[in-house]
């Protein structure tokens, strides 16, 4: 009996009341892309391209898209159905609701949403079904195109394990480890004193810094293989682990491959990737100022050994670790679009989007080894909504109030799925947008990398932009003395935003208190006059109090057009400016040197929160008699946080160790927090026993909330 075909209209009715709308969307996105076309009028590749996965990068791919003349159709949970992915795209399919592997790792709502827009063609982005060969197999028994290399590549490089064994046997330099897959805690215990410590317990399966942790003995061990499995499981459906010999003090230095169906392969250039906190990349740049020109074609040209080995088609990653001695080691070969790789674009001026749809067509790639250029430099910021106080970045989420691109400088690229109104939620990466910015030299490209960090304006949610503005701004890193140890050994007790000089410390006092008086005298006027018509004289000079942490400031504002000429504790500082109390932006000149201020909040008691040189300040600003008045105020008791433990970031509770009556030491586990899919272990910070415990396994919790109290 012959199957019945459902009519197209019936197919999408049936298809909304299982996965909700399909919805046509249009809109454009200001952004500078800082790569060109290289596909000619005359080649035809596909008319309709389903992106699979959401966010910037479901952005980026459909700008290309739209550059090449393709439809793009956007898939999407029920709580993105408002994202900017879905409203840029010619059509939108929701595919489900908010949990991942019932939305954007639900195959069969994919597969469906396929069929009904016609798609010819999928692009995976990366994360999410990138790197799935089992979602490509289902592709092509539809006869749609997968955007990537084939299952076979997939499945050799996606195994770190039998990735590792082809490596070896294509004459790629690797880590000296345990090739096979370790079972049990006390089996990696004894492989780890084989290898000889430290050593790095992986995921088999997956990347991004999920499911790895470094053990320097056997208890960190034992540990080490409970924490990555689950992570492992957690993140990619896989908790197969092993271990390898983890090289102290390295680079991480990726070379960015490009190959099609036709047996040619190029790599092109490097990326440097060594500034990292838990395994994942934070600042990003190309070329390294480590290699040298003949390090960089042994990389590559055993990047392009590895590529062919395993029959590689479409743009691919192989990483490395690199020493001191500039020995580099096979680490992984990501077999997708890489997060940072529109710093390679920028240097080579390709749109690696636009390369792999090319590939997946079947064309050749229409460049030679020695056509691939150096171009100048680029770096990559990824603009997390995390708090860095805080293990350098735990998450934070909420909505964005106020959000303003730094567009309006030049030679700066903004990769973003976000919007002013956008939600940052539980259930996906934190990741607000990659800033890029690009220059002649380093130099250049770090000074425009400062500025788009200081003009980069994000309300609403707890961001990274602190720890990112210090870090290219840091000397080690200006001079590129970098290792992916940089965080720890330059913050050995935690970030704690920029440290303040007494220069920076007078200069950010003086700012504060000419905003102050800006607005003391805004609010005496109304379109231009005076309230108070019966007192005609205006004041030039006033008398402050200042406050910065501990300790008071004498303050005196002298003001003269826009000039505020202002003594903090006797020390003349000059400030002057437009003053738009209305824009989120303050350009001033402090002393003659130009500077960007953000004002965030300010109050009637005189409290004003700045963001100066990418680190928040707040500063109270008040008058004399105010401040005398002041005095007399009772000081508010801070909380006793010793016997309480707090949730430091919104999550999900995976375990809880411990129940009331139970006496526990210091440093010992209490309960376990998953959020974006990394596992964080909260202790005890003193030997006391359990009083209460508020939570349980299963439960989602936000930052903040009461956990377990201690007596």
């Amino acid at each position: 009996m012959a199957a019945h075909r459902l009519s197209p209209s019936l197919n999408r009715l049936l298809f909304a009341v299982k996965y909700g709308s399909l919805q046509p969307r249009c809109c454009t996105v200001n952004s500078s892309i800082l790569y060109s076309t290289t596909s000619t009028d005359t080649e035809k590749t596909f008319d309709k391209i389903l992106i699979a996965n959401r966010g910037e990068i479901a952005c980026r791919v459909i700008k290309t898209c739209r550059k090449m003349g393709i439809q793009s159709v956007a898939v999407h949970s029920d709580v993105d159905s408002s994202a900017v992915h879905v409203k840029m795209a010619d059509e939108a399919v929701c595919v489900g609701p908010a949990p991942t592997n019932k939305s954007y790792l639900n195959m069969d709502a994919i597969m469906d949403a396929i069929r009904l827009t016609g798609a010819q063609a999928v692009h995976p982005g990366y994360g999410f079904l990138s790197e799935n060969k089992v979602f490509a197999k289902r592709l092509a028994a539809e006869g749609v195109m997968f955007i990537g290399p084939d299952t076979h590549a997939i499945h050799a490089m996606g195994d770190k394990i039998e990735s590792k064994l082809i490596a070896k046997a294509a004459k790629v330099n690797t880590i000296p480890g345990f090739d096979g897959v370790v079972k049990t805690a006390e089996d990696a215990v004894k492989i780890a004193q084989e290898i000889g410590y430290p050593v790095m317990i992986k995921a088999s399966a997956g990347g991004g810094g999920k499911g790895m942790r470094i053990a320097w003995n056997d208890e960190e061990t034992r540990e080490g293989f409970r924490f990555s499995s689950q992570e492992a499981a957690s993140s990619f459906g896989d908790d197969r682990l092993l271990i390898e010999k983890y090289i102290d003090n390295p680079r991480h230095i990726e070379i960015q491959v490009l190959a099609d169906k036709h047996g040619n392969a190029l790599w092109l250039n490097e990326r440097e990737c060594s500034i990292q906190r838990r395994n994942q990349k934070v600042v990003e740049e190309a070329p390294s100022t480590f290699l040298d020109p003949v390090t960089r074609r042994a990389m590559g040209e055993q990047a392009v050994q590895l590529a062919k080995a395993v029959e590689y088609s479409s743009a691919g990653t192989v990483e490395f670790l690199v020493d001191s001695k500039k020995n580099f080691y096979f680490l992984e070969m990501n077999t997708r679009l890489q997060v940072e790789h529109p710093i390679t674009e920028c240097i080579t001026g390709l749109d690696l989007v636009e390369q792999m749809i090319r590939v997946a067509k079947g064309y050749r790639l229409n460049h030679k080894q020695e056509d691939i250029p150096i171009n100048g430099w680029a770096i990559e910021s990824r603009v997390y909504a995390e708090d860095p106080y805080k293990s350098f970045g735990l998450p934070s989420i909420g909505r964005l109030s106020q959000y303003q691109e730094p567009l309006n400088l030049s030679n700066v690229r903004v990769d973003s799925g976000i919007q002013e109104g956008s939600d940052i939620s539980i259930y996906y990466d934190p990741m607000i947008s990659k800033l890029v910015t690009y220059g002649a030299t380093r130099a250049e490209a770090l000074g425009k990398m400062e500025a788009a960090l200081d003009n980069y304006v994000i309300r609403g949610v707890t961001h990274n932009i602190p720890l990112l503005r210090e870090i290219i701004t840091h000397p080690r890193f200006i001079s590129g003395d970098i290792s992916t140890n940089f965080l720890p050994e330059v913050y050995p007790e935690g970030f704690k935003g920029h440290q303040l000089d007494v220069t920076e410390r007078r200069e950010l006092l003086a700012s504060a208190a000419a905003l102050y008086i800006t607005a003391q005298l805004r609010s005496q006027k109304v379109l231009g006059n005076l309230r108070v018509s019966s007192s005609p004289v205006e004041w030039n000079q006033w008398e402050l109090h200042a406050e910065l942490g501990e300790g008071g400031h004498s303050v005196v504002v002298t003001k003269s057009q826009n000039v505020f000429v202002v003594e903090v504790d006797g020390e003349k500082v000059e400030v002057s400016g437009q003053w738009n109390l209305a824009s989120p932006l303050l350009p001033v000149t402090i002393n003659g040197t130009e500077r960007i201020l953000q004002c965030l909040s300010r109050d009637a008691s005189g409290r004003i929160l700045l963001q100066y040189m990418g680190t928040t300040f707040q500063v109270r600003i008040l008058s004399k008699l105010a401040a005398e008045l002041n005095s007399y105020m009772p000081e508010k008791v801070s909380e006793d946080t010793s016997s309480i433990l707090r949730s430091p970031m919104p999550g999900t509770v995976v375990a809880v160790s411990v129940k009331p009556g139970d006496t526990v030491a210091e440093g010992q586990e209490i309960c376990v927090i998953e959020a974006m899919k990394m596992q964080n272990s909260l202790t005890a910070v003193k030997q006391a026993k359990v009083k209460n415990v508020h939570c349980k396994p299963g439960e989602t919790v936000g930052e903040g909330d009461l956990l377990v109290e201690l007596e």
